[in-house]
């Protein structure tokens, strides 16, 4: 297999990527299969009909649990083997977080031990600090937690009033402060703590379970993930030895803002394995409950419900797999010195923060729309506690909450790819003069549906050309003010992500189709065009709204005409592409792809 081609966040947008260029859940090799096996074998056995348990919230347990994923391998798969962890590639290390994304609350309890609660020391981390700290978190003899949020700081993480105050001997720091929502807080040994040195300066400290000064409140009742710990943790003159502060005094928001964007591609990995959990539930119950004398598998529009929680979570499969081989490549461009430094891992990761951003919204939307209908699926029954949906729906919503808010993603998207234009790393200005030179030779009457992909390919251009036009107005016209225009950021916020769905999907089925040949990618482009044929007409709309607010008269009409050139294309016969969907799901009694 050819190397595939390294390409920088944001890219999707200004330009044509190859098939041969992105990964998909189709080239998975045998190891990769045997992490993701091995992994759902472990929640299968261990946890998945284990829900009550869980919620139970008995530290034993929960240690029980840590200490047979740590022999696994299932707790380190991001640390290197030098620190005792599996050092797994990303494409693994997402399929384990996919694995646990069926194993009820505790996958929050397990994503906090991998992600915030020990990445800030094997990134960031000196080599002592390292040695000391991450074998035992790999093992999971200890528990990791993460402690940035407070009371006035939430989204504004950089607002916390926690003070860093250093000894009159310069031996340790006292650090006084209340963090809130902490995951694993009543059971964790290590909390990686953010203060600010002298009221000022934003730094990380790593703190440990005994010292002098630290405890935890009592634990918070919650809508949902009730199996996770979530305390506050209180530090009172907290006595934190010098040797554990964490990388620089003053650069704490490098530790916090670079662990994020693991997070946020991490939860869209967890957050496919909550929607394949859901579909699984959602398709058994309606293969088994009669009404009417029927089974409701026979029901359109429950069929209709089914095929469209496939064909999303097809979407954030693709999304999360493609992303996940991105930083694999680029980290592969690291030499072996950089590729032993976490501030040049987190840089190499931080490229792709956009597309982390995308994963962490897409999948924690999709998500929430899969167990909103896993309920209606179940009717009744689906609100009574007893049943699997209720709790499903109650854990599903925090997704959109953690690893900031999706309107701070938002945010993120939008601000990221104008920053990264700004400083002339993406080329997107070039690919707007590109796109109007275009879109004024395009023929809406040359579009034709073919048994392929052509017309998609046509849909995914013109869904580009769509962003760049709008793109091209809010640049001449609101650049100056857009920061208070949120509106207007969260709907080119969803624009970009909508095109990077589309395209992730487009590729995949396309790769199939190559490789498995027609018959074999039948069920795969029967998705991307069901998915395209709804989903354009949507980004015209979120266009039309931004042109609209930005422009007026006879340029706004000029605008809207070229809209429309965009977006008229042939219609497909969505309920039918659906049915055969739907017909497939509930054969297979799964995930069909």
């Amino acid at each position: 297999m050819s190397e595939r081609k390294v390409f920088g966040g944001g890219d999707f947008l200004v330009g044509d990527i190859a098939k041969e260029d992105i990964f998909i859940p189709e080239d998975f090799n045998n190891e990769q299969k045997m992490v993701g096996k091995a992994a759902l074998d472990f929640v299968n056995k261990e946890l998945a009909d284990h829900a009550e348990e869980i919620e139970r919230k008995n530290e034993s347990n929960v240690r029980e649990w840590f200490a047979k994923a740590g022999e696994l391998g299932l707790n380190a798969s991001d640390i290197p083997e030098e620190y005792g962890g599996e050092g797994m590639d990303k494409i693994s290390a997402c399929l384990v977080s996919e694995a646990m994304g069926r194993a009820h609350s505790f996958a929050v309890s397990h994503s906090c031990q991998t992600g915030i609660g020990s990445l800030p020391i094997y990134l960031f981390g000196t080599e002592e600090q390292k040695k000391k700290f991450l074998p035992k978190l790999a093992t999971g003899e200890y528990i990791g937690a993460y402690c940035l949020t407070e009371a006035g700081a939430g989204s504004d993480a950089l607002n916390a009033t926690a003070t860093a105050t250093l000894s009159e001997d310069g031996t340790h720091y006292l650090l006084n402060g209340e963090k809130i929502f902490i995951t694993n807080g009543a059971w964790a040994d290590i909390f990686t703590v953010f203060a600010k040195v002298d009221g000022e300066k934003f730094t990380g400290f790593i703190l440990e379970k005994g010292f002098e000064g630290l405890s935890t409140g009592a634990e918070e009742d919650k809508l949902g993930i009730k199996g996770s710990s979530t305390v506050s943790v209180i530090m009172k003159d907290c006595k934190v030895p010098v040797e554990n502060l964490l990388f620089t005094i003053g650069a704490g928001h490098k530790i916090a803002f670079n662990v994020l964007n693991i997070g946020r591609y991490k939860l869209g990995a967890t957050a496919l394995g909550a929607q394949k959990g859901a579909m699984g539930l959602a398709i058994k119950y309606a293969n088994e409950r009669v009404q009417f004398g029927k089974k409701i598998n026979t029901f359109g529009m429950i069929r209709n419900k089914l095929a469209q929680m496939a064909i999303k979570t097809y979407m954030t499969e693709s999304i999360v797999f493609r992303l996940a081989a991105a930083i694999d490549d680029k980290m592969n461009t690291l030499d072996d010195e950089a590729r032993k430094n976490g501030e040049e891992i987190a840089k190499a990761i931080e490229e792709y923060s956009v597309e982390c951003a995308i994963a962490k919204v897409f999948g924690s939307e999709v998500l929430d729309y899969c167990v909103d209908e896993l309920v209606q699926i179940y009717g009744g029954n689906g609100y009574i506690a007893e049943y699997p949906a209720e709790r499903a729906y109650r854990d599903s919503r925090i997704n959109r909450i953690f690893e900031g808010t999706n309107e701070i993603n938002r945010l993120v998207i939008t601000g990221n790819i104008l920053k990264t234009t700004m400083k002339g790393k993406l080329p997107l200005m070039e690919a707007v003069g590109r796109g109007m030179k275009e879109i004024e030779s395009i023929n809406p009457a040359e579009f034709s549906i073919d048994s392929k992909l052509a017309l998609q390919n046509q849909m995914l251009n013109n869904a580009k050309l769509l962003f760049l036009l709008t793109v091209n107005t809010v640049t001449q016209k609101l650049l100056e003010t857009l920061k208070d225009d949120q509106e207007v950021i969260e709907q080119l916020a969803e624009i970009i992500i909508e095109l990077f769905a589309m395209e992730s999907g487009l590729l995949r089925a396309s790769k199939v189709l190559e490789s498995k040949g027609e018959k074999k990618a039948e069920l795969h482009l029967t998705a991307v065009k069901a998915y395209f044929a709804e989903t354009l007409p949507k980004l015209a709309v979120l266009a039309k709204n931004v042109l609209a607010f930005a422009e007026t008269g006879d340029p706004l009409k000029k605008l809207m005409s070229e809209v429309e050139k965009l977006s008229n294309v042939p219609q497909e016969n969505v309920i039918g592409l659906k049915r055969q969907i739907a017909d497939r799901v509930i054969k297979s009694r799964k995930y069909p792809f």
